[in-house]
């Protein structure tokens, strides 16, 4: 939900988006973007709960994932239409993960939504997209910054939002937000754990399994998100803590768009400096 602040400030500072390349969630951005629908985007997602996300989420009942995603596309398909990628009026390039072949895919034509669908595989958690003849999972696994799909596009400026910033100390709770402060993702794995046998949900009490898959895919796309960003350095670089949201709380959608306008607002005015 960063990436709505960051593009809100771009706008508000007469900026204009001609290209865009996006992994997993900066895909999902991106191609709402493009197709003209970010507004209807944010108002939904502003107008969700916890109760609202959980219901989303169809279960696959599948050993290579958890989640289907067909609601959430159902969702996304009423808001964005039925758009291919050639008929957008932004250049965009979703990228997505080939788990066959173990290299990146770039979706660049096509039904929007079907790519949008292959780029957010989150490993474990979605099931996997089976899109000409792949079996695709998120983009992130090999490229969570996609820079070099912008390379050939005719632009002055290469802006890159990485979602992989340093850790940064969480700010104290009011007092307020103290009864709030157990996390989705905590009570989606108590979720999860409903569905399995007493005796498997005392043994994982401790450690929540996808706790664990969070922050195991977190520490793999930060590392590789510094190594790609060395490698294809952007002209200016906006990066958001990794740690400023957990997997899942979209229910902190207005912080973290708040946050990706002010750390973008930042960003840009420590390089006029």
């Amino acid at each position: 939900m960063a990436h709505i602040g960051v593009i809100r400030w771009l706008e508000a500072h007469d900026y204009q988006i001609k290209s865009i390349s996006g992994s997993s969630i900066g895909a999902l951005i991106g191609g709402v973007y493009a197709a003209g629908q970010l507004d209807a985007f944010e108002d939904w997602m502003l107008s969700m709960d916890k109760i609202d996300i959980l219901g989303l989420l169809d279960l696959a009942w599948q050993k290579n994932g958890l989640v289907k995603g067909e609601k959430l596309m159902n969702s996304l398909a009423k808001l964005v239409g039925d758009v291919q990628i050639n008929d957008l009026p932004i250049t965009l390039t979703a990228v997505a993960t080939d788990i066959a072949r173990q290299r990146e895919v770039w979706l660049q034509s096509g039904r929007l939504l079907d790519a949008i669908r292959a780029s957010i595989s989150l490993p474990l958690f979605f099931t996997p997209y089976r899109l000409n003849g792949m079996d695709l999972i998120d983009g992130g696994v090999l490229n969570p910054v996609p820079i070099a799909p912008a390379f050939s596009d005719n632009t002055d400026l290469i802006i890159a939002v990485s979602l992989s910033g340093d850790i940064e100390i969480p700010r104290p709770s009011h007092k307020e937000d103290v009864d709030d402060e157990e996390t989705f993702i905590k009570q989606f794995n108590r979720w999860m754990q409903s569905f399995r046998s007493p005796a498997v949900i005392q043994d994982n009490q401790s450690t929540g399994l996808y706790d664990i898959a969070d922050l195991a895919f977190d520490a793999m796309q930060n590392t590789i998100a510094r190594q790609k960003l060395a490698a294809y350095p952007a002209d200016r670089m906006i990066e958001i803590a990794s740690n400023a949201c957990g997997m899942l709380e979209f229910d902190r959608a207005k912080e973290m768009i708040q946050l990706g306008y002010e750390v973008a607002d930042k960003s840009f005015r420590d390089k006029l400096k």
